[in-house]
């Protein structure tokens, strides 16, 4: 049975904690962009609604990158789960959440966002990675032409 790999976790609760905070910041600031845009033409009904659509699907385009080029940069394959998971559950939280985002010194709630980086952690430590059980055969030797 393989050892639990706790370096993957490590590196999966800190690829998903920064990109939470910079997907939510983007859509905080994106947000407070389109409010702006829309007090600044209040005679127009749909002022900021360009500003509003373009920070949602900027977020949700972002997530699963961000995810998948973090794992990659901290040297971590065998990530698909953890990048469709991941960014389906972001877009499904930031929509659900968008009015709580959409205000003045809004944001989401703590409860959610920790649930979230619970759920990306344990999807990223989930995934095949690199194991160096992966590498050998079952009697224990390592990969190579056979001995003789």
């Amino acid at each position: 049975m393989p050892a639990m790999r706790y370096a993957r976790f490590a590196k999966g609760a800190v690829t998903v904690a920064l990109a939470t905070a910079a997907c939510h910041s983007l859509m905080y600031a994106g947000f407070a962009g389109a409010r702006e845009s829309a007090a600044a033409n209040e005679d127009d009904m749909w002022a900021g609604a360009f500003e509003f659509l373009l920070t949602t699907a900027a977020s949700w385009i972002l997530m699963p990158f961000l995810l998948w080029a973090g794992m990659g940069i901290l040297r971590e394959s065998g990530n698909t789960v953890l990048v469709l998971v991941g960014g389906t559950v972001w877009a499904v939280l930031s929509g659900y959440f968008t009015d709580d985002i959409d205000r003045a010194g809004g944001h989401m709630p703590v409860l959610a966002l920790v649930a979230y980086l619970l759920l990306g952690t344990a999807l990223a430590g989930a995934g095949p990675g690199n194991r160096p059980d992966h590498a050998r055969d079952p009697e224990g030797r390592p990969p190579g032409p056979p001995a003789r």
